[in-house]
């Protein structure tokens, strides 16, 4: 029996993502200015013991490791010449382990800059960017496409509208959001209704937010209540930080425990949230409470 795709999955039931990638490898000893591309081709192992771990706690959505996979990333590290070999890697490391019940979500990243005229690169010039990830994520077996994190509504579309030309595949768009003034807005200033609209405007089959400045459970919560507002009956994603971070020392810390996040989880699905999964912070522990919701 084929699997059905993501969106007409979310139709029927309720879904689980998985949790933070970067967490995880910094465990396994990822130094901070790492490239954690790098992984995929020197420690594949690891990364597939990664997401082995979400899957076995009961996520479907496994997110392949390529958050910095862009060209533009890359060449901060000198391996700019690599996007088509690890992203493919990337998604191929993440289909070994999605197994035939799971999608592989292949996920991109900001490219790093802005666009004009804040910054020097033209919406042409960063879809041909976006493209030539995506296209490599596509090759590799991604089931959906991720495009995530972003502060600037103008780069999340362009990102859709990469991923719209080279493939058919869902895609998935999200925001990183912040609080301002009791407002729950992007860096780049604009509100949960504006963001949300112009991503499904501009193609994204699944939208919402992941990450967040400073935000508490309750404020994604809040959160959430706004994004199924401005997506009117369209399928909807969150993956919240396990809480908000707090330094100590020279670490950073985040305290929500998975039994706070199965009682957030627990809210969100009642909310209507069609996917549910974590960002920074967040373990397979706390996915595994997730779930199980």
């Amino acid at each position: 029996m084929k699997k059905p795709s993501l969106t007409e999955a979310c139709q029927c039931s309720s879904l689980t993502c998985d949790g933070a990638m970067g967490t995880q490898l910094i465990q396994l000893g990822m130094q901070l200015d790492e490239c954690g591309m790098l992984w995929n081709a020197e420690r594949p192992d690891d990364i597939k013991s990664v997401h082995q771990a979400y899957r076995s706690a009961g996520c479907r959505l496994i997110t392949t490791n390529s958050f910095g996979g862009s060209r533009s990333m890359l060449e901060r590290h000198g391996l700019g010449g690599k996007v088509a070999e690890w992203n493919r890697r990337a998604a191929q490391l993440a289909g070994e382990v999605a197994g035939p019940d799971g999608w592989v979500i292949g996920d991109v990243g900001p490219f790093g800059d802005f666009l004009e005229p804040l910054g020097d690169t033209t919406p042409e010039e960063l879809e041909a960017i976006f493209r030539e990830q995506i296209s490599a994520l596509v090759e590799g077996g991604a089931d959906a496409i991720l495009v995530e994190t972003m502060s600037d509504p103008a780069e999340l579309c362009v990102g859709i509208q990469a991923a719209r030309s080279v493939t058919e595949l869902p895609v998935i768009a999200t925001y990183a959001f912040q609080k301002s003034a009791g407002e729950y807005r992007t860096m780049m200033g604009t509100k949960v209704a504006a963001a949300i609209t112009a991503a499904y405007d501009a193609g994204a089959s699944i939208a919402g937010a992941n990450c967040g400045t400073d935000l508490s459970l309750a404020d994604y919560l809040e959160l959430a209540k706004e994004i199924v507002a401005a997506a009117d009956g369209r399928p909807t994603i969150l993956q919240p930080n396990a809480g908000a971070p707090r330094q100590v020392g020279a670490e950073v810390h985040y305290d929500a425990t998975p039994a706070d996040m199965a009682e957030l989880t627990s809210q969100l699905r009642a909310l209507g949230i069609s996917i549910v999964g974590g960002c920074c912070g967040t373990s397979p522990a706390h996915l595994a409470a997730m779930a199980k919701v």
